[in-house]
């Protein structure tokens, strides 16, 4: 079960880590950002698709700290976890994606959808912003409230990924001032059995399914 990212979308957090899943002969399920409640919707997710058998979980981002906090919370109901992109540890204060997140839904807010979109696509990578524009009309008009339930989550601590039970598989982006490699280094450091795998923005703005083989590459080694 995979969880998008702020913003991002199910179709998006598929094609991501898909490819590489079916081809290690896993079922895949991403969920659907749910309007009105988008950690609650991720949790029902987590927790439906764990109801008969334990599950890989994971997702980017906002997703990847859900997933995480969940396996924590159910250590008999994860089997492993693939985090993408973590943003940041325990509360939120300062972290960059937050930051970002509360930006974007104060801009949504005041100025809609049209222009607010218009001004994130003046400041991101043409695929970023190519599948931000999609996945944002999609989510219209619950959009800013889910933003800024994600700026608000409490990721999982140091102490707290110590106690991670089941492997962890994280991937960092180099060249990413929102998602910081460093934040991917602290979870790889705290949790007992981890590994990281690194990529570039160009390298999965080439290819989405670069980020879920980095993924599972890690996993492997972890």
């Amino acid at each position: 079960m995979l969880l998008p990212g702020t913003g991002s979308d199910d179709d998006y957090v598929y094609r991501a880590f898909s490819p590489a899943l079916h081809d290690a002969g896993a079922s895949v399920v991403a969920a659907v950002p749910a309007a009105g409640g988008l950690i609650a919707g991720y949790v029902a997710c987590l927790d439906n698709a764990a109801a008969e058998n334990p599950i890989v979980v994971g997702g980017v981002s906002i997703g990847a700290a859900v997933a995480v906090s969940w396996a924590l919370a159910h250590p008999n109901r994860a089997v492993a976890v693939l985090a993408a992109l973590p943003a940041w540890k325990g509360p939120p204060e300062g972290a960059a994606a937050a930051l970002a997140a509360r930006h974007s839904a104060q801009a949504l807010r005041r100025d809609g959808l049209v222009a607010a979109t218009a001004q994130m696509r003046a400041s991101s990578p043409q695929w970023l912003a190519d599948e931000l524009t999609r996945s944002w009309v999609g989510q219209w008009p619950d959009l800013p409230g889910a933003m800024e339930e994600a700026a608000d989550y409490v990721a999982p601590t140091s102490p707290e990924l110590e106690r991670l039970a089941v492997p962890m598989g994280v991937v960092g982006v180099v060249d990413d001032p929102v998602h910081p490699v460093e934040v991917a280094v602290e979870w790889v450091t705290a949790a007992p059995r981890a590994a990281l795998q690194t990529v570039t923005l160009a390298e999965i703005g080439a290819d989405p399914a670069a980020l879920g083989a980095a993924c599972l590459a890690a996993l492997q080694d972890a």
